[in-house]
């Protein structure tokens, strides 16, 4: 799969999970055999050496910039991206640092990332990857680059609401309601993008998929290549503490649900502590300790929680008051494994391999 001027050896990227979910250990694995390795932004200070309780801002980019540089000491010719929300204080800042780090590409959503070109004008060879989840949404984007920036992007994340963890880009009342339908809105952009500027880049399927059976049907639904975040979390790769991971074996289907994240999007994660991580927070934080985030119902109004520092203790251990995004697919994790035994299923390697000898 060719993103810009990088070709993957498999066509699957590995989904930003935020706040050191997916950072240099994952995403330098995936990266090393064959996919793209994505190292999330958000939060990357926090748990960082260099960060000291009250330097959020100045220690974002030089942690980013650290953790870069680790995954490319696990994959030194792999392809290296970083996940980028919209929706933070510092995107500028951190889209910035992503290039200067050395990231092959750029994914970002949590938002449309509307000036993304201009950001990172200084380095052309950098992929631009937005996720939507409507063709509307690749309109807008596509229009705005090409008549302000004179680009295109080299590839598009299409995510499904419905299935996909995390933050998602469509209203609450909406997800699961049965309206979306992700193969159509994958067919829709790819014939979008044919149509109104003959341009033929991976549009990619995110949100749903998680074994070789779904890789399958995502491609023969017309998707060029996969984003997989929650089967990478059990593996021994993944950044996230044990417990993180034992929470994901733990879970049942009726464990996983939709909040209300306190940056105004929605979100899907594990529910049952939902309560606790509030109260918590509302105990022990007096206001908001970071500003990371732009618009913050917990930093304007004390509504809600601190949504980085909830991550944070799950992403450490604390699966009783961190909050522990997934995907619906979650509950079938049954057992850590590693990266390449992830990649050996998907892609039938073993058996390949087998024949070949």
């Amino acid at each position: 799969m060719r993103i810009g001027q990088h070709e993957s050896l498999f066509p699957l990227v590995q989904g930003g999970m935020g706040v050191r979910v997916s950072a240099a250990g994952l995403a330098g694995h995936v990266a090393r055999c064959g996919g793209v390795g994505l190292i999330a932004t958000a939060g990357i200070a926090i748990n960082s050496p260099r960060y000291d309780g009250s330097n959020y801002f100045a220690t974002e980019a030089l942690a980013l910039k650290d953790e870069l540089a680790k995954a490319y000491a696990i994959a030194p010719d792999g392809i290296i991206g970083t996940n980028c929300m919209v929706a933070v204080t510092d995107y500028a800042e951190m889209v910035k640092a992503s290039c200067e780090g050395g990231a092959k590409l750029i994914v970002s959503g949590a938002g449309l990332p509307l000036n993304l070109p201009e950001l990172t004008a200084d380095w052309p060879e950098v992929a631009l990857v937005p996720i939507v989840s409507s063709v509307k949404a690749a309109e807008l984007i596509c229009r705005k680059w090409a008549k302000a920036y004179d680009r295109l992007p080299d590839a598009v994340v299409v995510e499904d609401p419905d299935t996909a963890g995390g933050h998602l880009g469509e209203k609450l009342e909406k997800i699961g309601d049965g309206s979306y339908d992700q193969y159509a809105t994958v067919r829709g952009v790819k014939a979008y993008l044919a149509s109104e500027w003959h341009l033929d880049i991976p549009v990619i399927a995110a949100g749903g998929i998680w074994d070789r059976s779904d890789l399958l049907h995502a491609l023969e639904q017309g998707a060029d290549g996969v984003q997989m975040a929650s089967r990478f979390v059990c593996t021994e790769e993944c950044d996230a503490d044990m417990a993180f991971k034992q929470a994901y074996l733990d879970c049942r289907a009726e464990d996983i649900g939709l909040i209300m994240s306190p940056a105004g999007l929605p979100g899907r994660a594990l529910m049952a502590n939902v309560a606790k991580i509030r109260e918590r927070d509302l105990a022990y934080l007096s206001g908001c300790p970071t500003g990371c985030l732009r618009k913050c119902t917990f930093k304007s109004e004390g509504e809600r929680f601190c949504i980085v520092h909830a991550l944070d203790r799950a992403q450490r251990g604390d699966t009783e008051t961190g909050l522990i995004f997934c995907g619906t697919n979650a509950w079938r994790a049954t057992r850590i494994e590693t990266v390449q035994e992830v990649f050996n299923e998907l892609f039938e390697l073993e058996q390949a391999e087998a024949i070949n000898a």
